[in-house]
């Protein structure tokens, strides 16, 4: 029987085709063939926020919980690595380690900790209470509120290869990262098949923030020094406030292209979170936190919250939060005793742009500064977006 032939050019058209026929299936998710699409086995949650704005106290409601692997700021070593960088230009780095601890592959931290050997050596390990219990180590039960101090003298030893065996044994990973600038860098995972992303976007009242810079200011120069672009020299002292400008440019970036125009890959996977609402109602807010990520609050958490909320009961338990959230509310108003009215309205002149945004009201004298029955915090309502997981259309339009 002869066969036809097929020229060369044939060949190489057909190859094209179908080439390209792949590629519009893969860049379409695959929609014209869901049974070859896998739904990916975690829930990933990133908790997207900057330096003194309450991530660390948010971190901690996420890391007790029994169901989810908590990493805090898992990017440092990235930072501190690569700190001759500037902060745009380490996006890329920062989103390729976050997504590789998403996915519990934790060999990428051998290119920023060569010498790694035991959970010691990861940054801020001790806060996580999935590291503090099995099958990382044995220090505490799963359901148990843990102690950083505990955890440090009895698990710094267990060997770095826990920390993946521990990460794939929970059904939510959480992250929290302070060094993310816009949310375009996180367009890729977003769309990636393999994550289940959702972003918690943590803001506070950028006065609030920049007094507690102030009483931090060495323990920032590094970070400073990446986010202002200054070659590796550390920043400690910004009297003209550029970091605290350029972090409230940021949180104007990222609330506006998730809540006024968000790509529709976004529906669902993004919420807005004010520190000053979570210390004003905690429960409130901290339930709406957890079912957006998926989760359930346990007894024995919504204990341990009322009480830690509450300044009561033992010191182990306000140890994980550092401060009270009654402290907190406290805390968040300290600013307008503390700073110098010039200070103040300089800020507002910078983060004109944030404080309309995020709802935040303006002083415009020392005595409105002073007077604390003025409330600065603006209601959740018409003013603002949508305090929910996403603002619909409808409301958008209102």
């Amino acid at each position: 029987m002869a066969w036809p032939r097929i020229s060369s050019t044939t060949m190489a058209v057909l190859f094209i085709v179908q080439t390209g026929l792949l590629l519009y299936l893969y860049t379409h998710h695959n929609h014209l063939l869901p049974s070859f699409k896998e739904k990916p086995a975690h829930v990933h949650v990133l908790i997207l926020s900057s330096w003194r704005s309450g991530s660390s106290f948010v971190g901690q409601l996420f890391s007790q919980h029994p169901d989810v692997f908590y990493l805090m700021e898992p990017a440092w070593h990235v930072w501190v690595t690569l700190s001759q960088s500037n902060a745009e230009v380490l996006h890329m780095a920062v989103r390729d380690l976050v997504r590789s601890v998403f996915l519990c592959d934790m060999n990428v931290f051998s290119a920023y900790l060569p010498w790694y050997r035991t959970l010691s050596d990861l940054f801020q390990w001790a806060v996580s209470r999935a590291l503090c219990s099995p099958p990382a180590c044995s220090a505490f039960r799963r359901e148990d509120i843990t102690s950083e101090a505990a955890c440090k003298s009895r698990c710094g030893q267990q060997p770095f290869q826990a920390l993946a065996k521990a990460c794939r044994s929970y059904s939510h990973v959480v992250l929290k990262e302070v060094r993310f600038f816009n949310l375009q860098v996180l367009y890729p995972l977003l769309t990636d098949p393999s994550l289940n992303l959702h972003i918690i976007h943590l803001v506070r009242d950028p006065r609030a923030v920049l007094k507690s810079r102030e009483q931090s200011a060495k323990a920032l120069a590094r970070d400073n020094g990446i986010v202002l672009g200054t070659n590796g020299t550390w920043v400690e002292a910004d009297p003209g406030l550029r970091v605290v400008q350029e972090v409230c440019r940021s949180h104007v970036r990222i609330t506006e292209v998730a809540l006024q125009k968000p790509p529709p890959f976004l529906r669902g996977r993004y919420r807005l979170v004010r520190f000053e609402d979570l210390v004003r109602n905690p429960l409130v807010e901290i339930r709406g936190m957890y079912d957006f990520a998926g989760l359930r609050i346990t007894p024995q958490l919504e204990g341990w919250i009322y009480n830690i909320t509450h300044g009561r009961g033992p010191g182990q338990l306000k140890e994980a939060f550092k401060i009270t959230s009654r402290d907190a509310l406290n805390v968040s108003q300290a600013w307008r005793q503390a700073l110098p009215f010039p200070k103040i309205h300089r800020v507002q002149e910078l983060c004109a742009g944030a404080l309309r945004v995020l709802g935040y009201r303006p002083v415009d004298s020392e005595k409105e500064q002073k007077d604390l029955t003025l409330d600065l915090v603006l209601p959740q309502g018409r003013s603002k977006f949508s305090w929910t997981s996403f603002a619909s259309s409808d409301a958008r339009e209102k």
